[in-house]
Parts: structure tokens; sequence; C-alpha cells
């Protein structure tokens, strides 16, 4: 793949003001109808958000038992555990998954020219995908959670999850395979093609190994490198390809640097599997396998600068975009608490921090910083851009996005810096023997800020979810899905010649 065939694509799209005209590089499939199924699209969106609400709404319940307010006191099948098991279940598999799906079948069909492999098989894909995610709800309220973090799904839906992410697989990486023939591809490419790779070894390993093959210490390690892996192997690709493939799009510009494109992909590749056992600083699990995990976790970070840098040099000179377009306005805010998180990163994954932070807050800002003020601002961007294109209609409010941005990103905010402070102060004082009940007393002003900031991002999704519904209801423009579909079709022709 060439630096010219990096920038290529986006301009593209560029030139073609994203219609469907550019990117596509052959089509063999374009007469037989529209390039993207925007149904689908749109499916995914409404399931992506009905599970967010479900993650998010389970999340402040679970935060209330911190200011003494659970409503459901002694009732099980509401226990504060198994909420909470029900929020990060929601939220990482209901509510990114769905939205990174939406995105790849925007995005794939246009960087390749071709189709997905069958509509009839996206549609079993949803069905399938959003049936068994509720299922895990219902079991870890009832009880059957796997006690593995991240992996809480019960043991016997595991199977029918890997099968489903198989189908999926099959559906996307077909018209990658195809385009791939005699072609260099887009950098998008190959991190969404990488994920593919690495999403069923990464979800059989942390769910059946260290239960059934190696328990113990060495069970503990695999589990660390499953909670990782499922953030850096799998959203962390469908995350930067969807950046590299919207920025370009949107600036009407070229990425800057190919090269420093293919150093993250690899970079990504080669570190990333051994960070997991930063988790478990200062247990049984051999020194020599602690220690590489601060090695590979700090060369990922590195790593991840390139990335960054690679993000702002596209944008040098457009800076005026921040103003005219929400969705770059999302990326950028994530892209800039991507750099705060991984700074932070490569400070809390040494053992000097770890004494202090270990099983505090700290972590628990850190991971909400991570999964909802990186992946969920750039999914929530992609929304903002994608819901007028996939209904045929302009946005019914565009200061109903604007007070959503502005109170997701000032609650999230708001919610990291009062939990990093919350775990010193915890951390602090457990290192000082203080008792436990000081630590309690403590940290009661910080969890009740928490529940606030938690308010501030809830009534933002809300806002943005009453917006899309209105958009929807709007009268379409007349001719609008026609001359779409059109579009797809005229515009593969063209990038196959």
């Amino acid at each position: 793949m060439s630096a010219a065939s990096s920038k290529a694509a986006p301009a593209k799209a560029a030139a073609a003001k994203d219609d469907g005209k550019g990117e596509a590089s052959a089509a063999p499939d374009a007469s037989a109808g529209p390039l993207v199924d925007r149904k689908a699209i749109k499916a995914h969106m409404i399931a992506g958000f009905v599970f967010f609400f479900a993650g998010l709404f389970a999340g402040m319940l679970y935060a209330l038992q911190f200011s003494r307010l659970y409503p459901f006191p002694g009732v099980e099948l509401l226990s504060p555990g198994r909420v909470r098991m029900l929020h990060t279940q929601s939220v990482a598999y209901g509510f990114l998954l769905n939205l990174f799906m939406a995105c790849m079948h925007w995005i794939i069909p246009r960087l390749t020219g071709r189709p997905v492999l069958s509509k009839k098989l996206s549609w079993i894909v949803f069905w399938a995908w959003q049936a068994t995610i509720a299922a895990v709800g219902v079991t870890i309220l009832m009880g059957y959670g796997q006690a593995i973090e991240w992996g809480e799904t019960p043991t016997f839906l595991d199977p029918v999850i890997i099968l489903g992410a198989a189908l999926m697989i099959a559906n996307f990486a077909t018209p990658i395979i195809k385009a791939a023939k005699g072609k260099k591809l887009y950098v998008t490419l190959w991190y969404f093609s990488a994920m593919m790779i690495w999403l069923p070894l990464t979800y059989a390993m942390g769910n059946f190994v260290p239960q059934y093959f190696v328990p113990g210490a060495g069970g503990a390690a695999i589990t660390g490198l499953y909670i990782h892996d499922l953030v850096g192997l799998t959203i962390t690709p469908l995350g930067w390809g969807m950046m590299y493939y919207f920025v370009p799009i949107i600036l009407k510009k070229p990425i800057w640097s190919h090269t420093m494109s293919l150093v993250g992909f690899w970079g990504l590749a080669f570190f990333y599997p051994l960070n997991g056992v930063h988790h478990f600083f200062f247990s049984p699990i051999p020194m020599y396998a602690q220690y590489g995990a601060v090695m590979s976790t700090i060369a990922v970070e590195l790593v991840v600068v390139t990335v960054i840098a690679n993000f702002f040099m596209t944008m040098r000179g457009s800076g005026g975009a921040l103003k005219s377009s929400l969705p770059m306005r999302f990326f950028f805010t994530g892209m800039v608490l991507y750099g705060i998180t991984c700074l932070q990163c490569a400070f809390q994954t040494t053992l000097t921090f770890q004494k202090v932070i270990h099983f505090s807050d700290w972590v628990v800002g850190h991971a909400h910083l991570v999964m909802f003020g990186v992946f969920g601002s750039w999914c929530i961007g992609a929304v903002v851009l994608l819901w007028p294109k996939v209904t045929g209609r302009a946005w019914w409010s565009h200061k109903l996005n604007a007070w959503n941005y502005w109170l997701t990103t000032i609650g999230i905010v708001v919610m990291f810096l009062d939990l990093l402070v919350a775990g010193m102060v915890q951390g602090y004082l457990w290192q000082n023997l203080s008792p436990w009940e000081q630590s309690l007393v403590s940290s009661m002003p910080f969890w009740h800020l928490r529940s606030i900031s938690g308010i501030a991002i809830v009534s933002g999704q809300m806002l943005m979810a009453y917006n899309m519904w209105m958009t929807a209801r709007q009268p379409a423009e007349a001719g609008a899905p026609a001359r779409a579909e059109k579009a797809e079709a005229m515009g593969a022709a063209v990038g196959a010649s």
C-alpha cells in the first residue's frame, strides 16, 4: 500500500462530498442495488442507543448506592453487583459494537466499491446480536454472570456470541477480500481486517481459557490480557479505522502521513497484546511478566502518539471545522481525551503509581474516560454525521445536538477528574493504614459529584435520542432515497474507472 493510495481514497471522497461517488475501486455489484444498506445502519444505530440507555441507567442506579440512595435494597434481581455487570455489558457490546457495525456498513462498501456479502445475512446478524445481548442482560440479573471482568456473559451464551461474531466477520470481510485482489487497501480496512481476526480469538481466550484450562494465578493473568485486548484489539482498531476514514472526509483533505498510520497499526499489533498483565501488579504472577507489561504499555503509549499526531497534523489549517462541523468537534474532543487517558495510562501502569491507585476509583475514572469519553464520543460523532444520510432528512434541531455535546463532554470530564482525585484520596488513606471507614467517609463527596455528572451525561443522550426520533419523523425530501441510491451505483462505476 503506497502513500498515494492512502491519499487517493479520502481525496476522491472529499471531491464527491461523501455521496458515494468516491473510494470505490471496483463495482461488480453496483447494478444489483444500492451500495450501502441504509436500513441496516439505521437499525444498528437505534439498537445501539436502546442498549446505551440500558447501560446508562444501570450505571446511574449503581452509583446511587454510594450515596446511600439505592432504590431497590434487598431486591436480588437488582442487586448492585448484577446491575454493574449489566452496565458494562450494555455499553461495550450493546452500544459501542452496534454503532461500530453501523459505521462498518457505511465505510466498507465505500472503500471497496462492493456491498457486504449478503443483506439477508446483515439482518440475521442484527437480530441475533440484539437477542443475544438482551439475553445476556436478563441472565446476568438472574445471577448467571461469569466471574470474569468484561466477560460476565454466562458461559452457555458465549458460543452463541462467537457464532454471531463469525457471521458478522464473514459479511464484512468478503468485500474486503475481493477488493484486496490486485489492489492496495486504505489503512482503515487494515484496522477493520485485523479486528476481525482478533475479536473471536480474544473473546474465546477470555471466556473459556481461565475457567476451564488455566485456573489460579495463570488464569488471572489471562483474564487481565482479555480485559485489555478486548479494548485494544477490538474497540481500538475500530475507532482508529473510523477516524482515518471520517476525518479526511469532513476536512476534504488526505491524512497527513500514511507511513505514520502504518506505524500505529503495526505498533498496536505487536505491543498491545501484552498489556493486560498490568491489572495484576503485586500479585503471584511472575515479576518478569509484570515488568513486561510495564514496558509494553509504555511502548503502546508511544505508538498512540503517532495516531494523535496524525490526527492533529491532518487538522492543521482546518480549525474552523470545529465550529462548522459538530461531528468533527466530537472527534476532536475524543482525540484530546485519548491523549490524556493514554498519558495517564503510561504513568499509572508503573509499580510506583500502582502502590497508590490500585483498586481505587482512579481506575474507574480512567475506564470511563476511555470507553465513553474517547470511543463513545467518536461513535456519537459518527451518528451525528450519518443519521441525516441514512434517514434522508436534515437534523430536526442542531441546538439539541450542541446541548448534547456540552452536557456529555462536561459530564465525562467532571466525572473523570472527580474519580481521579477520589482515587488518590483513597489510595493514600489505605497506604497510611487509616481505618477503612475513614476512606468511605472521605469518598462520599466525590461519589455525590459522580452521580451529578452522570445525570448530565444521561440528559445529553436523552436530548440526542429525542432529536433522532424527531428527525426521522420529518417528511423526507422528495426523491432523496432514489437519488442517493443512484449516486452510489454511479459512484462505484466512477471509482472502477
